[in-house]
Parts: C-alpha cells; sequence; structure tokens
C-alpha cells in the first residue's frame, strides 16, 4: 500500500512569510512558470490525465465494467493495450475511467478544504479575540487525530464510498489550510495600507476582499497543487484495502490490489495500477515547485 495521509502544514511554513503576489504578479508569474522547464512539464502531465480521463468514453475500446472470463488476465494486445484482470475486464479501460475518480476525490476535496479553510482562517485572523480562541482549539483538535486512524474509522461508521473519502479529507485538511490563512491575515492585519484603510472607514469585507484576499491566493496555490496528488493517493490507498472506492466501480487503488494477488500470473496490472499514480504525483509536484518558484523566486531552491 502506498504512504498516504493528507495534507500536512509543513508544506506551508516555508510560505506563510512570502509576501503575496502584487498587481499584475499573477500574469509575470504565470509567464515564468510557462517558461520553467519542470514546470511546464508538470502541467503537460496534468493534461494528458486530464484530458484521458474526460475522454475515457472515447479512447477507451472496451467497457470498464464488462466481464469477459475466457479472456481473464490475457497479456497486453492491440484488443486489450494494458491486457485483462482476473475477471476478464479492459485494465486499460478501467485505468482510464478510474482516473476520473482519482480528479473527481483530488479537486472536489482540496476544493473544499480551500474554501472552508479561507473562510475560517480569515475569520480567525480578522475577527475578534472570541472567535479566534475557539476556531483554534477547533483546529487544534481536530489535528491531534492521526489522519489514517481517523479516515478508518469514518470508512467503518459510515461505509466506503466516495464522499466518504471526500469527507475525510475535507475535515483532516481544513485547519491546515485556515491556520496558513490566519497566520497571513494576522501579519496583513498590521499592514500600514490595511490601518490607512480602517481609518478612511473601510469594512470588514472590503479590507479582506480587496487587501487580504489577493494575498493569500499564490500560497494557497501553491499548498493546493501540492496537495492533491496526496489526496489522490490517500484514495488508492483506501481502495487498495477495499475501504475506499466500491467494487466494480475502476480505481487505481483497486487495479493495484488484483495486481499484487495476481502479480504471479502477471505483472501488467501492478504497472498499469502504478504509472497513473506516478505519473499525476510527479505533475503536480512539479506544477507546484515551478508555481513556488515563479510567485516567490526568494523561495527557488528552498
Amino acid at each position: 500500500m502506498p504512504a498516504t495521509g493528507p495534507p500536512t502544514a509543513a508544506a506551508g511554513d516555508s510560505l506563510l512569510t512570502a509576501p503575496g503576489p502584487a498587481p499584475g504578479s499573477v500574469s509575470r508569474a504565470l509567464s515564468a512558470l510557462l517558461r520553467a522547464p519542470l514546470g511546464l512539464f508538470g502541467a503537460v502531465l496534468i493534461a494528458l490525465v486530464v484530458a484521458s480521463a474526460l475522454g475515457a468514453d472515447l479512447l477507451a475500446a472496451h467497457d470498464p465494467y464488462a466481464m469477459n472470463f475466457r479472456a481473464r488476465l490475457a497479456p497486453p494486445s492491440w484488443d486489450h493495450l494494458l491486457g485483462t484482470d482476473n475477471l476478464g475486464r479492459d485494465v486499460f479501460a478501467r485505468v482510464l475511467h478510474g482516473g476520473r475518480i482519482a480528479l473527481q476525490v483530488g479537486l472536489s476535496a482540496v476544493s473544499a478544504s480551500l474554501v472552508m479553510g479561507l473562510v475560517l482562517g480569515m475569520i480567525a485572523g480578522y475577527g475578534p479575540r472570541a472567535l479566534d480562541s475557539p476556531l483554534m482549539l477547533l483546529f487544534d483538535a481536530v489535528r491531534s487525530f492521526p489522519s489514517v486512524l481517523f479516515a478508518l474509522a469514518m470508512v467503518t461508521l459510515i461505509g466506503p464510498s466516495l464522499w466518504t473519502i471526500i469527507l475525510v479529507v475535507v475535515v483532516t485538511s481544513t485547519p491546515v489550510y485556515a491556520r496558513i490563512v490566519r497566520s497571513q491575515t494576522l501579519s496583513l492585519k498590521a499592514q500600514e495600507f490595511v490601518l490607512i484603510e480602517r481609518a478612511l472607514g473601510a469594512g470588514p469585507v472590503r479590507i479582506l476582499g480587496v487587501h487580504v484576499l489577493p494575498n493569500l491566493i499564490g500560497p494557497l496555490i501553491i499548498l493546493a497543487s501540492m496537495d492533491i496528488p496526496v489526496v489522490i493517493t490517500l484514495e488508492a490507498g483506501l481502495s487498495f484495502l477495499g475501504l475506499g472506492v466500491r467494487p466494480p466501480s475502476p480505481s487505481w487503488g483497486s487495479i493495484l490490489n488484483d495486481g499484487y494477488t495476481f502479480i504471479r500470473d502477471t505483472p501488467w496490472l501492478v504497472i498499469a495500477g502504478g504509472m497513473p499514480l506516478i505519473v499525476t504525483t510527479l505533475g503536480f509536484t512539479f506544477l507546484g515547485e515551478a508555481l513556488r518558484d515563479a510567485f516567490d523566486p526568494r523561495l527557488s531552491g528552498a
């Protein structure tokens, strides 16, 4: 089973002191990203994964759920590009459709965690102390639970499903984003331009929306791009254990599980289930590193 776990605050510690993007710096950062070889390579890998998942119905010649016991554990061929599994299902079709599940879990869980963490973090950082202390206590309480044990407990109580995995990731990841947003908000709250705006009568909504939020976008985008492959690996790990997406839905983790079960009969199942995870992780990691260097060149090589 691959090492899994939700995003941790360590990934964002070096970003806490990084300044947010100044007006117009986002376009310059994106231009720098396109000039970075690894960042461009990561973007290409992600584009290939997304395109193959969205076009799975067109690219796959077989139904990922159709069983053919006469062709079980068949080696790769022109008819079955990645062979078949123990039930005779086309592995290539299942890998492509499994990409849909992986991206759905990764994108939706990280997006929900980011939005909730952004709102709670700004409330904790800019709101009254009466709200800050309870929210920080809540964040610390959630983070005190071992992530994997919490995931296993939730799956046991609710049952294995796609939405259970998303719920686990949102609950365990929101405090990470909230803590980072709170720290940045507290720092920006004491800046002169914010104090001048408050002296001129600007309300909290305007200050948070016009001055605080734009300075948070850069670090949060970087963290989110690095967290997505972690969440995808978590889903694959739970599916590998039979606690993730329910069969017969295709999942990279379940394909890996079948591969290890029948590894003496065919090695192609392990390769087919592991390569998409490697490609996706490399793509988002390279993209996240390039985004970090583009938004703040001082962090290059950190």
